[in-house]
């Protein structure tokens, strides 16, 4: 893709995010614009960097780590980590990513936590929720709200983790054509993230990173703090 049309899709998003946010009495500010740079070579990553990108978010370890080695030097650049992540390769990302989006089982916190400790570091992480009931999707079950006790004394144990940061949830629904039909899963994400601040009121829990090309309007108008944009800024991928 063009330089001059990944810096109108940037601008574009941008101006489509803040519209969202305003419309429910939100600010644009509030709304953190993760662009996906999943399947992207590393020219087209530049280009997302110099068209206003800040936060960056990658799917897969092995394809992610040489992208973040060239681009190191980038200043005030964050990535995170937003896909499913092995506990074997727990060691590499809690040491290579700012944010870990994607945390769906205590074994996998248990192993960040534990690296991080070693590393020195403290990793802002979120909870993935698997609020639609989808067999394909990795995540916390979610989808029934009379389990959402049960949910809650599952992963009571990462908030005493030291090194880690809960901040709050992250959830994929299913796609729809219609981006209206991904608000009820939005909503309950909501709703289990407002379960959860009372359940635990110590804890942070002021993320919610939902929404994506398709529906991240609808996600920001459900209260998404974080959504996760890729085909819409950089095209689609190889």
């Amino acid at each position: 893709m063009a330089k001059v049309s990944i810096v109108e899709n940037f601008n574009r998003v941008s101006d489509r995010l803040e519209a969202a946010a305003i419309s429910v009495g939100r600010t644009g500010e509030q709304v953190r614009l993760v662009v996906v740079t999943k399947g992207q070579p590393i020219e087209i990553v530049q280009r997302a960097i110099e068209a206003g990108a800040k936060y960056l978010g990658e799917n897969y370890l092995e394809e992610s780590l040489p992208k973040i080695a060239i681009l190191e030097k980038a200043k005030g650049v964050e990535w995170h980590m937003i896909g499913h992540v092995q506990s074997r390769k727990a060691r590499k990302v809690c040491e290579h990513f700012d944010w870990v989006q994607s945390v769906d089982s205590i074994k996998l916190a248990t192993r960040l936590d534990r690296f991080a400790s070693e590393m020195g570091k403290n990793l802002p992480i979120l909870l993935e929720c698997n609020v639609s009931g989808e067999e394909t999707k990795y995540g916390w079950t979610a989808w029934n709200e009379l389990e959402w006790s049960d949910l809650a004394d599952e992963i009571s144990p990462i908030l005493e983790m030291s090194n880690l940061t809960p901040r709050g949830l992250m959830t994929m629904p299913p796609f729809f054509s219609n981006p209206e039909q991904a608000r009820p899963y939005f909503v309950r994400l909501r709703n289990l993230r407002d379960y959860l601040s009372a359940k635990f009121p110590d804890n942070d829990w002021y993320e919610l990173s939902m929404g994506m090309s398709a529906d991240y309007e609808v996600a920001i108008q459900e209260g998404a703090t974080i959504v996760r944009i890729g085909t819409a800024i950089l095209g689609k991928r190889n």
